[in-house]
């Protein structure tokens, strides 16, 4: 039979990704932080399902899901801060990989094909994470809200990953779990891919973000990328 594989210039540049709820579970780590802040409020615990639809919105989300309070509350940054050093502590200790995406790293990798990461979490949070998974290495790029001025939706984080790794923002897919992700990738020309299987609360219909593709589960972007760009990795 004869081979059908297209070209390889037919496939992606580069793949990038968001982290949490997109690459990484991260959500395991994120309750027992959200817990043990609560615990030092007197309160009880809150259900996981309830705290991992929080995750993707950031640590201000995750302190007001946490302990009902607005950000006006007169200690509100302290808490917030409490929070933040409660994940520190713990990062990396439950989370993981998606299932199936180990094995979708590796065919980048042996298809030559540079992949990254371009998240809003802060790099003192995002590098140790790669480093306790073991993906610091293999990542190509990782741009966080420490290297840009304006974080996503805005697209300079994909432009300037795009950059470093050489690569034409039109060539490049983006996935993400959130739709200041897709977004992000829209605005900067790529193509788009939302992770369905993220943290995604019910109030929220993924068919409006308008991505190009539609994961529903981690081991779809492999297809879903040969869909996108009529190739084989």
């Amino acid at each position: 039979m004869p081979n059908t594989a297209l070209p390889k210039s037919h496939a992606p540049e580069a793949v990038l990704f968001d982290l949490d709820g997109t690459l990484v579970d991260t959500a395991p780590d994120f309750v027992i932080a959200v817990n043990q802040l609560r615990h030092s409020q007197q309160l009880d615990s809150l259900p996981a399902a309830s705290i991992s639809e929080h995750v993707s919105n950031g640590s201000i989300a995750l302190t007001q899901h946490a302990l009902n309070i607005t950000t006006e509350h007169a200690d509100f940054a302290s808490l917030r801060q409490a929070l933040l050093d409660n994940y520190l502590n713990c990062i990396g200790q439950y989370s993981a990989l998606y299932n199936g995406l180990d094995e979708l790293l590796k065919r980048l990798n042996n298809a030559a094909i540079p992949w990254g990461i371009v998240t809003n979490k802060p790099i003192t949070y995002a590098q140790p994470l790669i480093e306790k998974l073991q993906l610091a290495d293999s990542c190509d790029v990782l741009i966080c809200p420490d290297h840009v001025a304006q974080v996503k939706p805005h697209p300079e984080g994909l432009f300037m990953a795009a950059e470093k790794i050489n690569c034409n923002a039109s060539a490049i897919a983006y996935i993400g779990d959130h739709d200041r992700d897709i977004e992000a990738g829209r605005a900067a020309g790529m193509k788009t891919i939302a992770a369905a299987y993220g943290y995604i609360n019910d109030k929220q219909n993924i068919e409006d973000w308008r991505a190009d593709g539609i994961a529903k589960h981690p081991q779809d972007i492999h297809s879903t990328l040969e869909r996108l760009f009529s190739c084989t990795i």
